[in-house]
This record gives structure tokens, sequence and C-alpha cells, in this order.
């Protein structure tokens, strides 16, 4: 018995807790599904465009402004695709 209240509340937690997902859903039902892959690859792939400019260093303001653009935009793509695939 005691199993089966855990599972309820944890199904209720996870329900609860993807009130930003269903919030893409609201305002572009057509296109949820596209943002999210788009998010979830983009995901994966900006963090190889890191490297060279860790290579070269981050010498000059452009380097680093452009370095913090993508590590910002990096999180975007992490926040909008994580619910992809579930």
């Amino acid at each position: 018995m005691a199993n089966s209240s855990t599972t309820h509340d944890s199904r209720a937690e996870s329900t609860e807790g993807r009130g930003g997902d269903r919030l893409l859903e609201r305002l572009a039902p057509h296109v949820a599904d596209s943002v999210r892959k788009a998010g979830f690859w983009s995901a994966i792939v900006l963090p190889f465009l890191y490297v060279p400019l860790l290579a070269t260093g981050l010498s000059t303001a452009t380097e680093t402004a452009t370095f913090l653009a993508l590590l910002g935009l990096n999180l975007a793509a992490l926040y909008v695709g994580h619910a992809h695939g579930r």
C-alpha cells in the first residue's frame, strides 16, 4: 500500500513540474514538437562552437561576448528541448 501512494505522489509532482511544457503547446500548438526537437538538437550541437573560441582564448571583448551569447543560447535550447522524446 505504501508503494502505491508513493507512486501516486511522484506522478503528481512530475505533472506539476511540467507546466512549462504545456506553455509551449498553448502558445504554438502546431509547432510545439518541432520547436522542442530543434531545441534538443541545438543544445547538443552548440557546445561544439565553444571549442574554437576557447582554443584561441577569450582575449577580446567581442570573443567574450560571443562566448557568453552562445552559452545563453545553449541554456535556452536546453530549457526548450528538455521535454523532447519523453
